[in-house]
């Protein structure tokens, strides 16, 4: 799954070509959105803003409307000069929107909708969202308290997955946080101190905001899918396994995390 840097990275390329202009022309090729009508709706309003909150992207439009994506699994934003090849199939593309001589085209993905200003405010989805971990100034305060209110046995591992908690980190960043900070995402959050907790975010933000303003091929992982190899600060052999209800691995190194 995209994480909060992926979508900062899209934002970042998205906006030098929509912010403060009326895209050219905007099309919703997939028939499952053709009652949305996104192209008359949207038709002859100006492109505002384009910002993101995690995981979520959203382009904001003249009038108070605002198209909100979220990638999930699936889905993928590419921006292209206009007649250039796509780095999906046209079939999978869910809208399009040409401007200045580009195109941008969210491809698949759970979550394209159309919002009015206020609902994005205070859908619950939206609004249940932890602090951004990728915000210019990182609300410590607000991820303290929800990890406190939270179940204190839950290991920190699978806690930094919850975007409700923390939003933007996904498995790759939650391994590398852990391995920056040294801490073990086994340790129950009850053996976890809040100055430790805070100190895994702001390692990991660094990267992750080089990794949005750059793309995440600049980015090596230390831990993330290194399982067996040695660890590149102690030698020690990186290990995986499942963690949380959903099982998702987690990589992490027990010499210099224990």
């Amino acid at each position: 799954m995209p994480e909060g840097d992926t979508i900062r990275f899209a934002a970042n390329r998205i906006r030098p070509v929509l912010a403060g202009r009326v895209p050219d022309e905007i099309a919703s090729p997939q028939r499952r959105h053709a009652m949305d009508r996104w192209p008359e709706r949207l038709g002859g309003r100006a492109v505002t803003a384009v910002d993101t909150h995690g995981k979520h992207l959203f382009i904001r439009f003249e009038g108070g409307l605002a198209l909100h994506s979220h990638l999930g699994m699936t889905g993928a934003w590419g921006v292209t000069p206009a007649g250039g090849r796509w780095h999906r199939s046209p079939r999978r593309a869910w809208i399009v929107m040409r401007a200045g001589g580009y195109e941008v085209v969210e491809f698949d993905g759970p979550t394209l909708e159309l919002l009015t200003e206020g609902r994005t405010r205070f859908d619950q989805r939206l609004a249940a969202l932890g602090p951004d971990v990728l915000a210019d100034e990182f609300d410590s305060g607000r991820f303290l308290a929800r990890l406190r209110a939270d179940d204190q046995t839950r290991e920190i591992g699978d806690a930094l997955l919850d975007q409700t908690l923390l939003a933007g980190i996904g498995n790759i960043w939650k391994a590398e946080g852990c391995w920056e900070a040294r801490i073990d995402p086994w340790r129950a959050l009850s053996d976890l101190s809040d100055a430790e907790a805070i100190r895994i975010v702001e390692l990991v933000r660094p990267r992750m905001r080089r990794s949005g303003d750059e793309g995440h091929r600049t980015i090596q992982p230390h831990v993330y899918e290194k399982s067996g190899r040695p660890c590149p600060r102690c030698g020690t052999r990186i290990l995986a396994r499942g963690q949380g209800d959903a099982n998702r691995t987690t990589y992490w190194c027990p010499g210099c995390q224990a």
